[in-house]
This record gives structure tokens, sequence and C-alpha cells, in this order.
């Protein structure tokens, strides 16, 4: 990744752990569109985490479903490596522990917020 766009990433990740989520989404998303990328479906990947709790916070909980599914079978591929994100497998199984909370529940408003990972990088 080059230099702009790691500065870009680094927005992003500070976004993503603000709970900015729709901000993370875009500056990760002007990473995917605006940049040749060696590997795209990892930031495809935070597009679609960050996505999934814009969702909640807009009372979608069924478009919050679909995007942590999408984004789980595109994070999954990282497991145990440290590609941008040091602590990716804790990020995956935080994921993981949201999709199942969020289709446990009725109502976004019982959403389990302590889940949320935060990004190391």
């Amino acid at each position: 990744m080059n230099k702009d766009a790691l500065k870009i990433f680094h927005d992003g990740v500070q976004s993503f752990n603000s709970k900015r989520f729709y901000d993370a989404h875009e500056h990760f998303e002007e990473i995917w569109t605006e940049h040749d990328l060696d590997d795209r479906v990892f930031i495809q990947g935070l597009i679609q985490l960050s996505v999934a709790f814009f969702h909640i916070t807009n009372k979608n909980r069924n478009g919050a479903i679909g995007l942590f599914k999408k984004s789980i079978s595109k994070l999954d591929r990282y497991l145990n490596t440290t590609q941008l994100v040091v602590n990716i497998n804790d990020v995956i199984k935080s994921t993981h522990q949201c999709y199942k909370n969020i289709q446990d529940i009725g109502d976004t408003n019982e959403f389990d917020w302590s889940l949320i990972p935060t990004l190391k990088v």
C-alpha cells in the first residue's frame, strides 16, 4: 500500500475505533476505489464491517446481518496474519460474536456494543 493510501487507512482505523463507522467506511472505500492494492479483499472486508456497525446505529438489523456475513467471509481469510491490522484474530473473533449477537436479538437497541473490536495497527 502506498504512502497516501496508508494515511487514509490510518484515518479509517481512527474513525472505526472512535465508533464513527460511516466515516471509517468512507476512508476504507476511498482506498478500495482510488488506489491500486495487491489485496483488495481485506479492505473490502473492513468496509463491510464498518457498514454493518453503521446499520446497527440506523436500526437496520437485517442490513447489519447481511454485512456481517459478507465481512466475515472475507476477514476469515486473514486469520493468523498481521496484514495491516496486527490483532486481526481478535477482530475476527469479535466480528463473529457481533454477528451472533445481532442475530439473537430482536431489536438493534439490544445490541451489545462492548463486543466491537478495536483495530490495532
